[in-house]
């Protein structure tokens, strides 16, 4: 039997991986939308949650996230979600000791989410104050061009913690993680937290409910086993 692979860093998605924020986002899109003259049904936009508005917009209404109306629709869906929605979202059960356990084992983590960078400083005081300091870095919407699926985000979270593809492995909750990790070379686990079906993940090396039931299973896991 072939020698597994030790990992020595995790890239982490947040919304739906972290913290129970995938309604909270879906509801302040469909709003926005509806706020700018467009009647979307939640269903439609649930299941693109995990991309960027470069994705949703074109998707749901074929208008381009730069365009005029783009942006004005975005920078809305971002209001609601700050005013209404933000103090609704909690961190999933077992997310701060899954990170703390991570970082004491030597990982080193970095987060890789289409989230707006101050938007991403907010979601991660949910978590637990200063939790921030356990991660080398983050890559956000600003330092892609793409969005996930696309794989531009998770190949800047590479290159900032200088590792090799080989050496990581991305944590979330989307098939669109989990697709955007294969394009960047690095294996992905998945959680069933964001609402996706096991069949939706089968790419992943391993699923699990959350964070609660990873740390659970830490020392069967790709994490501390390898690949």
């Amino acid at each position: 039997m072939s020698q597994h692979r030790p990992i020595k860093g995790v890239i982490l998605d947040v919304d739906g991986t972290l913290v129970d924020s995938n309604e909270a986002h879906t509801r302040a899109w469909v709003e926005a939308m509806e706020w700018a003259g467009y009647h979307v049904d939640f269903k439609r936009v649930a299941p693109l949650i995990g991309m960027g508005g470069d994705k949703v917009l074109p998707e749901v209404l074929n208008i381009s996230k730069d365009s005029p109306e783009g942006q004005r629709i975005s920078q809305r869906r971002k209001e609601i979600f700050q005013q209404k929605y933000l103090a609704t979202v909690k961190a999933f059960p077992g997310t701060a000791e899954l990170l703390h356990h991570m970082h004491d084992q030597g990982l080193k983590l970095i987060i890789a989410t289409s989230a707006e960078p101050d938007e991403l400083n907010k979601m991660l005081q949910l978590i637990e104050p200063h939790i921030e300091e356990l991660f080398e870095n983050a890559t956000t919407s600003k330092d892609a061009s793409q969005s996930k699926p696309d794989p531009d985000v998770v190949q800047a979270a590479i290159e900032r913690i200088k590792l090799s593809p080989q050496e990581l492995i991305m944590i979330g909750d989307t098939a669109y993680d989990i697709e955007a990790a294969s394009r960047a070379s690095v294996a992905a686990i998945a959680f069933r937290s964001g609402g996706w079906s096991d069949e939706d993940l089968k790419g992943a090396v391993a699923i699990y409910d959350g964070p609660a039931d990873l740390l659970k299973h830490y020392d069967e896991s790709p994490l501390a086993r390898g690949l």
